[in-house]
């Protein structure tokens, strides 16, 4: 029913540490998802910068943001200023190209808290890589949900169980959270051959949880077969990510470009260094330098 098991590789960005699960040696994409970090579980000092990604560009994919706890304030060149809340949603298509900023709203700062959540890069299909970029927020009510004896469901993204989300994907996919109180059993989407999905996973975001009589902890991803229809048992409360969708093909990944092409990537990494991507109007005094560009080793992909 496995295919796979990944843990999560920790890493510093700063004083704010994430988990980076995708990609993978082993496995670079599930169906569309080429790209899954957890950010945190963090508790901040007040005071202490939380959140402080400083303008970047993105090509050839859609990010997603999705919060268990915190906020974070996004800012992009299309002139877009939102905040995200817990349950509510971040959906930046990049296509052929936007510059966007990830940070914590002063206030917030001053006040301190916890953060905790998930970004996913979607690669989008070779027909949309460059389509016009475009930003999108969802509240809560966008998104179907479903509870029942213990288990809470939310389709943060795509389609599933007869539901659709929102968001507005270019491919098919499904994006699901569930928090399941200990002793609680849910399916996630079915296999392609009953109506499903080609490519799945489960990320353990918090808690413990059992398939076909494996235990699997926080901060680790199970791919499942295609064939796999299964059962997870919660034996805590937990919170998990069930992801995946329909492959769309082979993807090269640089920083923080997504495409089919390494023209198209070249060309990206030039227009960023020459300065030809503009930065948001209200957080244009600085900038993520192209990692070729920096004197000193680049810092950690950003968020």
């Amino acid at each position: 029913m496995i295919d796979l098991v990944i843990e999560a590789r920790r890493r510093d960005l700063g004083g704010f540490e994430v988990g980076r699960i995708l990609p993978f040696a082993r496995r670079r994409m599930v169906g569309p998802f080429i790209f899954l970090d957890q950010m945190g579980p963090a508790e901040f000092a007040p005071g202490t910068d939380a959140i402080n990604v400083r303008p970047h560009p993105h090509i050839g994919l859609s990010t997603l943001t999705y919060l268990f706890e915190g906020e974070i304030m996004h800012r992009d060149n299309l002139g877009y200023t939102q905040p995200i809340r817990p349950g509510e949603v971040n959906w930046m298509t990049a296509g052929s190209g936007i510059v966007h900023s990830e940070r914590t709203d002063p206030l917030k700062k001053s006040q301190g808290g916890p953060m905790h959540g998930m970004q996913a890069w979607v690669a989008l299909p070779l027909e949309k890589e460059e389509i016009a970029p475009s930003f999108t927020h969802l509240g809560e009510e966008a998104q179907p949900t479903y509870q029942n004896g213990g288990l809470f469901s939310r389709l943060v993204a795509g389609e599933a169980y007869g539901a659709r989300a929102g968001t507005p994907v270019e491919s098919p996919l499904f994006y699901i959270h569930w928090d399941m109180a200990e002793g609680v059993r849910a399916a996630p989407p079915p296999p392609r051959a009953k109506g499903g999905y080609s490519e799945r996973a489960l990320f353990v975001a918090r808690g413990e949880i059992e398939i076909d009589h494996q235990r699997f902890r926080e901060g680790q991803m199970v791919v499942l077969s295609p064939e796999a229809e299964l059962t997870v048992t919660a034996l805590m409360p937990s919170s998990v990510m069930v992801l995946g969708g329909e492959p769309v093909g082979q993807r090269l990944i640089w920083w923080n470009f997504v495409s089919s092409s390494q023209e198209r990537l070249d060309q990206a990494k030039a227009d960023w260094s020459a300065g030809r991507m503009s930065l948001p109007s209200d957080d244009s005094l600085e900038f993520i330098p192209l990692p070729e560009d920096e004197v000193a080793p680049p810092p950690p992909s950003p968020l």
